[in-house]
């Protein structure tokens, strides 16, 4: 994983992206640039809000969790890696959020309007669009919408053709790298700056990649780990072969005599 200086960031960084996005002005201009919509407000129920409805289900940390005081819920992510599951987190998330919205023994009519949107840096459906929008239509008569209020949509940097335009246009220029004197990205140009500015966060900013750090140094010594005792299988098995007896394998290899035992049957299953 390649580690980015927090003087080198931009707006791409998902972390800073967060915290320019916390500038309500903006928040609600971009979202109205890519919706097409008018937006009386703009709400932050939570700042990078996590959803974690049980122990056993993978969490999720939203980038930007807004909401537009009349029920609205707009779920923005900044996405620099094509992980080629796009589609099926936008699933997950859908169903986090609907589960986190909704009390038990409420009606299913009550769940909110939501937008999940990705704003990639790559083109994750190699159609050269610049916006992606999906919503649930039958199949049969595509005129004929579900109307369960969900729209997914996946913005790409990296388009060619010409099916955005105005400030939207200009943002995505602006996340490819290229300088605009459009109003809207010249006030997100200095709010990048300003907040990169702000001492607390960049103390933030380093905890969490100090804590990536740690999380992927953990994952390579358990890795090393499970490949050392795939290796002292293999010893193991080799010695079972030559019919060395279970108590010397234990005391060359360390493993515990039920442990060999285990070894031992499930080599003659195979």
């Amino acid at each position: 994983m390649k580690e980015t200086r927090w003087e080198e960031l931009r707006i791409t960084n998902d972390f800073l992206f967060g915290k320019v996005m916390r500038n309500e002005e903006i928040c609600k201009e971009l979202v109205e640039s890519i919706l097409n919509i008018k937006i009386d407000k703009i709400e932050y129920p939570e700042e990078q809000k996590t959803i974690d409805i049980s122990i056993d289900a993978k969490s999720i940390r939203l980038d930007v969790y807004v909401a537009d005081g009349k029920g609205t819920i707009y779920n923005l992510e900044m996405q620099t890696s094509d992980t080629k599951e796009l589609p099926k987190r936008t699933r997950y998330y859908q169903g986090m959020i609907d589960l986190n919205l909704i009390e038990k023994g409420k009606l299913y009519g009550e769940l909110n309007t939501s937008y999940i949107i990705f704003i990639c840096t790559f083109d994750p459906f190699e159609q050269g669009r610049h916006i992606y929008s999906f919503e649930n239509r039958c199949i049969e008569d595509l005129n004929l919408k579900l109307k369960d209020g969900t729209t997914k949509i996946f913005l790409n940097s990296a388009g060619t053709k010409e099916d955005v335009s105005g400030n939207l246009k200009e943002f995505l220029l602006y996340l490819a790298g290229k300088e605009s004197s459009n109003k809207f990205v010249e006030k997100v140009d200095c709010e990048v700056k300003r907040a990169k500015e702000n001492k607390e966060w960049r103390r933030e900013y380093m905890t969490l990649l100090m804590r990536d750090r740690e999380n992927i140094e953990e994952g390579r010594r358990q890795g090393r780990e499970e490949g050392r005792k795939e290796g002292r299988k293999e010893i193991i098995e080799k010695m079972l072969e030559k019919k060395l007896t279970l108590e010397m394998i234990a005391e060359v290899t360390g493993y515990s005599l039920e442990e060999i035992i285990e070894i031992e049957q499930k080599k003659i299953k195979k």
